[in-house]
């Protein structure tokens, strides 16, 4: 949260807004069914707000909120406490707020192996939960969603740059299964829309990759103050270069002896139109309206954990036809998406 006025960590900051957002959360975003228990997680740094709003709407459409709070863990994808990885194992739905997120995590893959299906809304406050969720098209975004990987996925070989530094290109892989999209039945991740993506064949991504938005994790990172540049080759980081955030991102990557934790795992769009810049909360840095959200660490290749870092005012060629510029969708089915969500600019 952004402090402007001094009001926002108030409860009754935009209290009648954040109440509309979690019913449309549980009954649209993510739906809830009557019976069904519905574990929501949060640490000792989450918004309770958001907490108490959603077990509210949870138990408004007729199932059982049990929320757990616990300490907040020094990193993502850790073991919580053992309560709380049975209660995850025994549910039927979560929904995770914590900063220091379990996705990923021996936990989260516990609770998909047992049939839970999972929302991470991680580090999501009041006014973000509005903003990304209350107040968007979901089902123009849904389309977007569909629209922009599609047209991605035509094409033989993307090409992404920023005016930061980022120049990059990848093949794509024309035989994965799509991602981002909302699953059906058990066991599936979901996260908070607003993000899309193509699929690339691994060892293809080559150039340079220059993160000026978020970072996250490592914890005490957040949004740098001096980009930090990576040399890319043959799908791996063979090279971080920049200031201090540089030297602490690459202290971090090598903390886990791991050449896995080098390697490129996805290259996503983000489009959510409540998001215009970055706050250092990454579930919703990730949906900055324009960037590219590039993740690293492949943790069902075997890496220990996973980051993603932020490209600002990205531009992107599948083949030779241009998607975005600088930051601004052009494609014209695109820009007819953006209009329907509102988007500001279009």
């Amino acid at each position: 949260m952004q402090l402007a006025l001094g009001t926002e960590p108030r409860s009754e900051y935009m209290a009648f807004e954040l109440g509309q957002a979690a019913v449309k959360l549980v009954r649209d975003v993510f739906p809830i069914k009557a019976g069904e228990n519905v574990v929501v997680t949060a640490d000792t740094t989450t918004d309770a707000r958001v907490v108490n709003a959603t077990a509210q709407a949870v138990y408004a459409v007729g199932a059982h909120p049990v929320v757990i709070h616990y300490e907040a863990l020094p990193n993502v994808a850790m073991m919580p406490p053992a309560p709380v990885a049975a209660a995850l194992k025994a549910a039927d739905a979560w929904i995770e707020y914590a900063p220091a997120y379990l996705l990923h995590g021996p936990a989260h893959r516990e609770a998909m192996s047992a049939g839970c299906r999972m929302l991470c809304l991680t580090a999501v406050d009041a006014d973000a939960m509005v903003r990304t969720i209350g107040r968007p098209d979901y089902m123009a975004m849904d389309e977007f969603r569909e629209k922009i990987r599609a047209l991605s996925q035509s094409a033989d070989e993307m090409r992404l740059s920023s005016p930061a530094g980022t120049d990059l290109t990848a093949k794509v892989d024309h035989d994965a299964k799509p991602f981002f999209r909302p699953a059906s039945g058990k066991g599936y991740s979901q996260m908070l829309g607003g993000q899309s993506g193509f699929s690339h064949l691994v060892d293809t991504v080559e150039g340079t990759l220059v993160f000026d938005g978020t970072i996250y994790p490592p914890t005490d990172l957040g949004v740098p103050r001096t980009p930090v540049s990576m040399q890319i080759e043959h799908g791996y980081i063979r090279r971080v270069s920049g200031g201090s955030e540089a030297n602490r991102f690459e202290r971090w990557l090598a903390s886990f002896n791991s050449p896995l934790m080098y390697q490129i795992a996805h290259l996503s769009y983000g489009f959510n139109p409540g998001v215009t810049r970055c706050s250092g909360r990454i579930a919703e840095d990730e949906r900055v309206f324009g960037c590219l959200d590039i993740g690293i660490g492949i943790t069902s290749r075997g890496a220990p954990t996973h980051t993603d870092g932020i490209v600002l005012d990205a531009s992107v060629w599948a083949d030779h036809m241009q998607l975005e510029d600088e930051g601004r969708y052009v494609h014209p089915e695109l820009t007819a998406l953006c209009k329907r969500m509102g988007a500001p600019g279009y």
